[in-house]
């Protein structure tokens, strides 16, 4: 297509998960209660960690950097596709795109750092019990933190300075809830192959290296609980790890499949589904595949409601 064919993009049209009007209702309804129910669950994990002394260690502090960044991960998108489902228009500005663009790829690579982190956690845990509390001391945890979040801005930066290069065509519409990587591909006018080429290399790297990393520790983990000599050792170490490794699939599965394909191959309508499953049920199940297998959580939960019914009834 010749240059002088193209035009500049003010804004792009997101035109949702459905576009039948009998659905929209539904999915509002089904969406709010999915956002209300993530975001409540997670401040509560937040809130429970910083206020209850016997939480004040190294996996709770990595747990409740967490739950913000599925906060973040799914305020950046959900709000905006409510909005959408009952408007008209149902447009984002193209610097509104590129925004969101920016703080999705960044609270999703910053799940990504905080998964291995936290592998990392329970691999001194179980391997090396004794030397747990010397190996990760605050500064270290507060410094691999920080190291996850400056490394998930920099991968951030590098996709979205990518697609600033694009071009697009006369029909903005993105077949999609938000503005996702591949979507916004789809519709470009522009040579999109150092876009894909630097999604399937740099992003590789950035999510089969952590992804390398868990597997790794969790090799050693295992190792260690087979020499375990009690039934019950073996199963109290390994439950410790069942809700880390349950989202670890979740969150990897999904990940892979939508992006770590050819652009040719992606599917607009199979990708949005998927995609729900990482940005919205994968936040929302986190406090309570953490919480329900946590007995401590669940203590300092009981402890904390008991403590507001009380104050209530005076």
């Amino acid at each position: 297509m010749e240059r002088t064919n193209w035009t500049s993009a003010s804004h792009f049209i997101l035109l949702g998960i459905s576009t039948h009007p009998e659905e929209q209702i539904p999915l509002f309804v089904l969406f709010l209660s999915m956002y209300i129910i993530n975001v409540y669950g997670n401040l509560v994990i937040i809130m429970l960690t910083i206020s209850t002394t016997h939480l004040h260690t190294p996996m709770y502090f990595f747990l409740s950097n967490l739950s913000l960044a599925d906060i973040g991960f799914t305020s950046t998108i959900i709000p905006n596709m409510l909005l959408n489902i009952f408007s008209d228009m149902k447009t984002i500005s193209y610097t509104g795109c590129l925004m969101q663009v920016y703080f999705f790829i960044s609270f999703a690579a910053m799940e990504n750092f905080l998964l291995a982190v936290m592998a990392y956690d329970r691999y001194v845990a179980i391997c090396h019990p004794f030397h747990y509390p010397v190996i990760l001391t605050r500064r270290l945890c507060a410094q691999m933190v920080a190291s996850c979040y400056i490394l998930s801005h920099f991968h951030a930066l590098l996709h979205t300075l990518l697609m600033t290069r694009l071009s697009f065509c006369a029909n903005n519409q993105i077949h999609h809830f938000f503005c996702d990587l591949y979507p916004l591909m789809k519709i470009s006018c522009s040579n999109t192959y150092i876009n894909t080429l630097v999604i399937q290399t740099e992003g590789v790297v950035i999510i089969n290296g952590a992804l390398a990393f868990i597997i790794i520790s969790y090799a050693c983990i295992i190792s260690t609980i087979l020499q375990i000599p009690s039934t019950t050792g073996k199963w109290k170490a390994f439950s410790t790890c069942g809700s880390h490794l349950t989202v670890v699939a979740i969150f990897y599965g999904t990940l892979t499949w939508v992006y770590f394909r050819p652009l040719a191959s992606y599917s607009v309508a199979k990708g949005r589904i998927v995609t729900v499953m990482y940005t919205v049920v994968t936040p929302m199940l986190n406090p309570f595949i953490y919480s329900l297998r946590n007995g401590d959580l669940k203590s300092a939960f009981r402890k904390w409601w008991n403590r507001i019914w009380y104050s209530g009834l005076k």
